[in-house]
């Protein structure tokens, strides 16, 4: 970044002797005769550092630095003048219109050393607000993520509830289908029955779950050779076994095709035989109870 610095004085031979000095330093300097024409030309550059004498003709350094701090804040504002203008530079001074007060005739060393330093401040000023700016930036796009990751949370609790209503009903209609539906996972395991399948294959232990058991220690052998042969492929395949002492008509669906599951599914349609079944309980319920 390139330091320009402005001076500010209606003897040219001050301002022509701080150039002189202060060129060594590489800072590009611009020069002004009076308080108006110093403010003309910060309507044109930009500066960071501003040297005003304090005795000029038609505005004095301290109004012009205060006009200076209203119309260019980030400058850093420095009076040289002598002694005897100290008590006029003591109220800008306190009200933050000059950064410094520094006397005529300068130390060379110790004006550099200001200079240098009031550079340092006008560029820790400029880094501090784009700082705040990054930060107010990033502020505002955490909020902005904040407040979609919020609707996105929204969204899936919405879609979680809406899942679990469907899981309901589902499971719902599984129960009351008027055919025996059992799920058999990749291992073998019956993981899904509905309660036409507990009726069907529980008729001698009332009240026993088929959830978790083996498929080969509950449905016949013949059925389930059938199930993995994949002669059931086409929807209308149906096939009879004897299940439970009774004809029932059976299809068979691997499942996978339109989901992630893995397994089969087997659809029995007992008919009049679940009827018979449960008539069957119920006789057996009624005899327990009037032999206890």
């Amino acid at each position: 970044m390139e330091r320009t610095i402005l001076l500010v004085d209606d003897e040219e031979n001050i301002t022509a002797a701080l150039t002189r000095l202060l060129r060594r330093d590489g800072y590009k300097i611009l020069r002004a005769n009076s308080g108006q024409e110093g403010l003309d030309l910060l309507a044109q550059n930009r500066v960071g550092v501003i040297i005003a004498d304090q005795r000029m003709p038609g505005m004095t350094g301290t109004e012009f630095l205060t006009k200076v701090r209203e119309l260019h804040p980030d400058t850093v504002r420095i009076v040289l003048s002598g002694y005897t203008e100290l008590n006029s530079v003591t109220d800008a001074i306190n009200h933050g219109a000059v950064y410094k007060f520094l006397t005529k005739p300068w130390e060379d060393d110790l004006l550099l050393a200001n200079v240098q330093e009031a550079f340092q401040h006008h560029e820790m000023k400029i880094e501090n607000a784009r700082l705040a700016q990054e930060l107010q930036q990033a502020m505002g796009e955490l909020r902005s993520v904040n407040q979609e990751l919020e609707q996105r949370v929204e969204r899936k609790a919405r879609e979680i509830v809406h899942n679990l209503e469907v899981l309901r009903v589902s499971q719902e209609m599984l129960e009351v289908m008027p055919v025996a539906a059992i799920g058999i996972d990749d291992d073998g395991l019956i993981v899904i029955a509905n309660q036409m399948a507990h009726q069907l294959f529980s008729a001698d232990s009332v009240g026993s779950s088929l959830l978790g058991e083996a498929a080969n220690a509950t449905i016949p052998a013949d059925l389930l050779a059938w199930a993995s042969s994949g002669l059931h492929q086409r929807h209308e395949d149906a096939q009879s076994f004897s299940i439970a002492g009774h004809d029932v008509r059976c299809w068979c669906r691997t499942l996978g095709e339109f989901s992630r599951s893995r397994g089969t599914l087997l659809v029995m349609d007992a008919g009049s035989q679940i009827k018979i079944l449960q008539i069957g309980q119920h006789h057996r319920r009624r005899d327990d109870a009037l032999n206890q």
